[in-house]
């Protein structure tokens, strides 16, 4: 009798990297003093969201408009390429032992995750991953980014969402995830197995 299919979900921020890659990637792209002005200029939409008052991915889609809209998505996606390079000291090396033992074993390997796909992508190439389920940005016709996501943000239930998308046969495979945060908890909830991430290592499991 064949074993059943594996199929190994990986949040990426705080499970694969050690910390958010959002602000690492804007104080990459625009500079330390300019994450932080625009940072401060929506603080209160920040602080509403953290009281669970004002939604995530609108201030999220509010901050990324902020600082991208009206970049041509050419020069995002060099500047996502570039990143990789910065998010490989990164890495968090619980997380990635993690990843690199699903691959040896031959099952399938996907990340999960409320990042841009742009400079998700290049980062999990590196590490072998080749199923980048992320957040996608709208981009009009003319190649310009218009600082909206084209999909939903990638947290919470639609974790599951998307991921189903991609794996619709739910019955057919045993899955695993790993995340670290509350947009996780859906996605963990879901998996026959789960692994939480606390500071950069696995604290528990389910199944």
């Amino acid at each position: 009798m064949c074993s059943p299919s594996i199929i190994a979900a990986f949040d990426f921020d705080g499970t694969l990297t050690v910390s958010d890659t959002l602000m690492a990637f804007i104080r990459f792209t625009h500079g330390r003093c300019r994450l932080i002005l625009g940072l401060l200029r929506y603080s209160p939409w920040l602080l509403l969201m953290k009281c669970g008052l004002y939604p995530n991915w609108k201030v999220k889609e509010k901050v990324f408009a902020h600082f991208y809209k009206g970049t041509s998505y050419r020069q995002f996606k060099k500047w996502g390429s570039e990143f990789a390079d910065v998010a490989g000291t990164m890495l968090n090396r619980k997380g990635v032992e993690r990843l690199q033992q699903h691959l040896a074993e031959g099952h399938t390997v996907c990340v999960v995750t409320a990042s841009i796909e742009e400079w998700v992508r290049p980062v999990c190439v590196r590490l072998g991953v080749g199923t980048v389920i992320a957040t996608r940005i709208e981009v009009s016709r003319d190649g310009i980014l218009t600082g909206r996501f084209q999909s939903p943000n990638c947290y919470g239930k639609q974790k599951v969402t998307r991921l189903l998308e991609i794996y619709p046969q739910r019955q057919s495979y045993t899955l695993y995830a790993y995340g670290d945060s509350r947009g996780d908890d859906e996605l963990l909830a879901f998996a026959d197995k789960s692994f939480l991430f606390v500071s950069g290592d696995v604290s528990r499991g389910r199944g």
